[in-house]
């Protein structure tokens, strides 16, 4: 029972759930990552309000959000071809580097006053481009980083902590500093803090990987990455569920400025809180399982957290009382950052090293490429049934697609405890 009141015991379970840290590698990335994403998610929340604010229009929200993610569906997949391929962190200065001109760019046009919609969609697309060879050398290149599989695990989680963080305190300050000072301030704070996280990348030193020259073609390799990915039916189920959740319940977030303003009755720091109570809930997901040991019962995980996400969005549809949609939010925030990242934990210890770079790209296609066709979708029909309806029917879709999940569970189980 002294175990109990061992404060020690307490310092060393937080000490295990950063253990990633004692890469120096990772440590700088961390460490630059922390200041680059709190500017990112303060430019997301400033730029649904300036456009919400522009246009009052529900529909050219999903339609920014459609620019931005589209250039996924078409150049993930290419991208994790490469990812097997090429230098992964020159490609990673690269895509930062860009989505720093980007955000420089937003700056700009909006302090001149010059901003309109059209430039906002191709600064959008553009920075989509950026991401949709970003996301699958990020993810390749983590085993590179640590250096050790053994610490694969935590990385990802401490990632998706440091994510989440920022989603949580980046928004909140936004919300201020919209009210404070406008969008185009929050855009230029984003263009500086890029350039943490490309210092950190410069900084690495990294041991050469030894990359087979390929005899096929980039066709040929992405074709072999799709077939070995539905092959193994644990890799299958795990993509077909994470790609059903994020056709028809990721795109939720594209509608925030709606419930914040609209029906919740608030102003820019509504929006900032409902982002931040999504954020606090998905942080303390990630730190869940930066929390665990093994990979074994990660298929259990993946099944309550999608319950409570899709459930979450269901109930967040109705409400109309600003503390509750605060508190779904948080549930659901926790929910879908357990769900994603426990599949992309589980699917980096299954994959064969040769095809990491294809079979991540696909991770990414699920919630990059295919969430913005669902918020276009969800976009189009909520003008029609109201934004309230379409969450709520989107709520219903992710609870069957995670029933369909659930009756094959079990060789993702097997998977699992073979992988562990």
């Amino acid at each position: 029972m002294f175990r109990f009141i061992d404060i020690r015991s307490y310092f060393t379970r937080v000490g295990f759930a950063f253990r990633a840290l004692k890469s120096p590698n990772f440590r700088m990335f961390f460490s630059g990552q922390i200041v680059s994403l709190m500017g990112t998610y303060i430019q997301n929340l400033a730029l649904g309000w300036l456009i919400y604010r522009l246009t009052n229009s529900p529909f050219l929200l999903g339609a920014v959000g459609f620019a931005g993610q589209i250039p996924s569906l078409f150049l993930t997949p290419i991208a994790g071809v490469y990812a097997d391929r090429l230098n992964r962190r020159r490609v990673l200065v690269g895509t930062q580097t860009l989505s720093m001109l980007m955000a420089f760019t937003l700056a700009l046009l909006s302090l001149t006053g010059l901003i309109q919609i059209w430039q906002i969609i191709l600064i959008s697309a553009i920075n989509g481009l950026a991401l949709a060879f970003d996301t699958p050398f990020r993810h390749a290149f983590l085993i590179e980083m640590v250096g050790e599989k053994d610490l694969l695990q935590n990385a990802i989680a401490l990632n998706s902590t440091l994510i989440n963080s920022a989603r949580f305190i980046g928004p909140t300050i936004g919300g201020f500093l919209i009210a404070w000072f406008g969008e185009g301030w929050c855009f230029f704070i984003n263009g500086v803090s890029f350039m943490a996280v490309i210092a950190s990348l410069l900084a690495m030193r990294v041991a050469s990987r030894i990359v087979k020259r390929s005899k096929g073609s980039v066709l040929q390799e992405l074709t072999e990455g799709i077939r070995y990915s539905f092959k193994n039916q644990a890799i299958r189920n795990l993509l077909l569920l994470i790609s059903a959740i994020g056709f028809i319940g990721l795109p939720f977030q594209v509608f925030l400025p709606v419930f914040a303003r609209d029906i919740l009755r608030g102003d820019s720091q509504m929006l900032g809180f409902l982002t931040g109570a999504l954020g606090a809930g998905a942080l303390l997901g990630a730190f869940y399982l930066a929390s665990r040991k093994g990979i074994k019962d990660l298929p259990k995980d993946i099944l309550f957290a999608s319950a409570i996400f899709s459930v979450g969005i269901f109930v967040f549809s109705l409400s109309n009382i600003p503390l509750i949609s605060l508190a779904v939010i948080f549930f659901i925030g926790f929910g879908m950052i357990v769900q994603f990242a426990a599949v992309n934990t589980l699917l980096q210890h299954i994959v064969d090293e040769k095809m990491r770079g294809r079979v991540v790209a696909l991770y990414g296609l699920s919630f990059m490429g295919i969430t913005p066709i669902g918020s276009l979708l969800l976009g189009a029909i909520s003008p029609s049934i109201g934004v309230q309806l379409t969450l709520s029917i989107s709520g219903v879709l992710c609870v069957v697609a995670l029933v369909l999940f659930a009756r094959k569970s079990k060789i993702v189980k097997e998977a699992a405890i073979i992988a562990d």
